[in-house]
């Protein structure tokens, strides 16, 4: 009888571990935001306008993954959402222009890089309950 108690036990706490759900898809909240552009001039000297970041690609990591789970376009009003989210740790990120020469250097006279590489633009964001609605705020960018 207590062969049999252990090996219940044993089963019970194998099914109860591995079906633990991490962050991911299969949930019922959501994490919406909004992307707002900022549009400089070639060297970032100056500020021509500002305006909703329209269909622009929001990328979603689940949890502690290396690569991103999903992607969307924000609307034209620039706000984007992830639904039927769980619980757990995100990592949203847009790639803008990079303005300071992180990853090359910025656009001068002597040199004119103006297809330089973009830079990805991260927020991170916790949903820590059911049917949560999370706002993860303006992500901006620059054009």
């Amino acid at each position: 009888m207590k062969k049999i108690f252990y090996i219940i036990s044993i089963t019970s706490a194998i099914v109860t571990v591995s079906c633990k759900k991490t962050a991911g898809e299969g949930g019922n909240s959501n994490i919406q935001g909004k992307i707002h552009t900022k549009n400089y001039n070639s060297n970032f000297s100056a500020l021509l306008n500002e305006y909703p970041g329209a269909d622009v690609d929001v990328y979603i990591i689940y949890g502690d993954e290396v690569s991103y789970g999903d992607k969307i376009k924000s609307g034209p009003d620039g706000v984007f959402e992830f639904q039927y989210l769980r619980k757990g740790s995100y990592k949203l990120y847009v790639y803008s222009k990079d303005s300071v020469g992180t990853v090359s250097p910025p656009y001068s006279v002597l040199n004119p890089n103006l297809n330089a590489p973009k830079i990805a633009v991260f927020k991170n964001v916790e949903i820590s309950k059911k049917k949560e609605k999370v706002d993860a705020g303006t992500i901006e960018i620059f054009n």
